[in-house]
């Protein structure tokens, strides 16, 4: 069980939607030395920036959340640099760690990663089991990288760097710009605003059939610190609520709790993603006793309230 509350804590991307979670958690833990590096002056796609981080920060503790992240259409329209900037942050921060010996590093990887047509619910073994899905491969394989970095670590440094995937995230503080957000958000979003405006129909992307498996942000933040806390592995971890819901379940529950009833129309045009998402969790339970806490539909109620109320 490692003291977080004694180290000296680094939170890239602490300052983004998962990240400001994590430093409040780490605060409510009694940690009171957490650095979190800002962009403007720490620029972690070059060496220089990672460097001038790590010896302002000192870190005992590394927590690296910091990505390049956007829903199905940002990630069709950026392959490149979803892929390079991803890659070349992580590489480089976990290089500079093992450098520095840093006690211990947490990678946010993502179930983007795994394959597009791996057996469900997805379990950390089969994350070399094929390719991803295509419109989110270049992100899902950057990351998958990092995970193969942090095992030849440890195998040959004895560096005690973990990797854990969340799956989809939402709640409050999350993106809604309809151009880069996420599933939850962009229908929040859309949602809302159609019943302000009084239309009768909202369009949606593709046609409803997939199945994903979303997970509260203030879980999330819980299962990162609660992993760094009592894990230390090499394998990869799993963080998931482990409920299933379809796209189209998922947009008539958010219509319902934003009170909108209009008419919902699909773009069978726009691609739907990968088929089916959902963890097998036992892994994150077996190892360092995590589980998320909150439902899907208390989860939107929070994050529909918060966003209305902004």
């Amino acid at each position: 069980m490692v003291d977080l509350s004694k180290k000296r804590i680094c939170v890239t991307g602490g300052g983004g939607f998962l990240g400001s979670f994590v430093v409040d958690k780490l605060k409510e833990r009694g940690c009171a030395n957490i650095f979190v590096p800002r962009r403007a002056q720490y620029d972690l796609k070059t060496e220089r920036g990672v460097q001038y981080m790590m010896s302002e920060a000192q870190p005992e503790v590394l927590f690296h959340l910091a990505a390049v992240v956007g829903g199905i259409g940002a990630n069709r329209d950026n392959p490149g640099r979803f892929f390079y900037e991803n890659a070349i942050m992580g590489i480089q921060l976990i290089e500079a760690a093992r450098k520095a010996g840093v006690q211990k590093t947490v990678v946010v990887g993502t179930i983007c990663s795994y394959p597009k047509f791996a057996e469900v619910p997805f379990r950390e073994d089969s994350l070399w089991d094929g390719y991803p899905e295509e419109t989110n491969a270049p992100y899902g394989v950057a990351k998958k990288a990092l995970l193969v970095q942090c095992q030849s670590y440890r195998e040959q440094y004895g560096m005690d760097a973990v990797f854990l995937m969340p799956v989809n995230l939402y709640g409050p503080r999350d993106n809604f710009d309809l151009q880069t957000s996420h599933v939850i958000p962009a229908l929040i979003r859309k949602c809302l605003e159609a019943k302000a405006a009084g239309r009768g129909e909202m369009a949606v992307w593709g046609d409803g059939s997939p199945t994903r498996e979303f997970l509260y942000v203030e879980d999330a933040a819980e299962g990162l610190i609660t992993g760094a806390e009592r894990y230390s592995g090499a394998d990869p971890v799993n963080l998931g609520s482990g409920e299933e819901i379809s796209i189209r379940a998922l947009v008539e529950l958010i219509a319902r709790l934003c009170e909108f009833d209009g008419r919902i129309v699909w773009d069978a045009s726009k691609p739907n993603g990968q088929p089916r998402r959902k963890l097998d969790t036992a892994r994150a339970v077996e190892r360092f006793g995590w589980r998320a806490r909150v439902n899907l539909e208390e989860g939107l109620r929070r994050t529909i309230e918060w966003y209305g109320s902004r």
